[in-house]
């Protein structure tokens, strides 16, 4: 399927390449590196555009700060959600605390190898190096506690973590049971890619709020305030040497809204003529 996948991402860095320069391979990956080298090798120099990937991670807070288990679930939380795909980009390998948990667990469950594959040293500096910008979705924050999940429970993302999952009930509801705005977390989060993969290009690929469903006029004021403060966040130091990821959020987001508000107005005008 890699190779079904760079013969399909070859074909559109043929035909689309004089025109599209930001290449997202995937929204959360599987055969992104051979994609990647392929236009490194092939097309690069005759269109000069990037290549990069988009993961999506929530941010992960401890729930207790002064708790060094609690400190500890929290990265591992990250490291499980954007690590899983991005350590291999930028160191790599999986990163250590996956290897280590999976294992253990593995183990435990009586297999022979651990469940979380093993890359050959071919395939890891194949692999890394593969992005030229970090494409990140993100849309919500989690408070994050240790907890402790019996192996013998089967083998699952949620019990190879070992830790739970809670949210603060003054976090304002977007409408979906999964989703609150909190847009500090989103700052924290921009913050941890950042230092954690060497201060590359960031994109934000992925953001905003689904549609209330008691909502049938047009009213989206707690959509604005979300991608307000989410925008914010994202303007502050020391994000700022970041600003044309900013920037070309920023203007689509503001020539949205006054496409929207001007259709509006231009509705009740005819409205009221009629």
């Amino acid at each position: 399927m890699t190779r079904y996948f760079r013969d399909y991402a070859d074909l559109c860095f043929e035909v689309f390449g004089d025109r599209v320069k930001h290449w997202l391979t995937f929204s959360d990956p599987r055969a992104h590196a051979q994609a990647w080298h392929s236009y490194n090798n092939t097309w690069r120099s005759k269109q000069q555009g990037m290549v990069g990937i988009s993961l999506n991670c929530d941010w992960g807070e401890p729930l207790d700060i002064n708790n060094p288990r609690d400190i500890e679930a929290a990265e591992r939380y990250l490291q499980f959600c954007l690590g899983w795909f991005a350590n291999p980009i930028y160191a790599g390998d999986y990163p250590q605390v996956m290897k280590d948990y999976i294992g253990t667990k593995s183990a435990e469950q009586g297999l022979e190898m651990s469940r979380l594959p093993t890359f050959s040293l071919q395939e890891k500096s194949y692999i890394r190096g593969t992005s030229d910008f970090l494409g990140l979705g993100h849309f919500t924050t989690r408070y994050i506690t240790q907890r402790k999940y019996p192996s013998h429970q089967g083998p699952s993302f949620q019990n190879d973590r070992d830790l739970i999952e809670l949210v603060d009930p003054n976090w304002p509801d977007m409408g979906s049971s999964w989703l609150y705005s909190v847009p500090w977390g989103f700052r924290r989060l921009l913050n941890f890619a950042q230092i954690q993969y060497g201060d590359p290009p960031i994109y934000v690929t992925e953001n905003g709020a689904s549609q209330k469903l008691h909502c049938t006029q047009f009213c989206d004021e707690w959509r604005i305030q979300y991608l307000k403060g989410y925008i914010n966040e994202m303007l502050k130091e020391p994000l700022l040497r970041h600003m044309h990821v900013a920037s070309e959020i920023v203007v689509p987001t503001v020539c949205a809204l006054s496409i929207l508000i001007a259709a509006l107005l231009l509705t009740l005008l005819l409205r009221s003529h009629s």
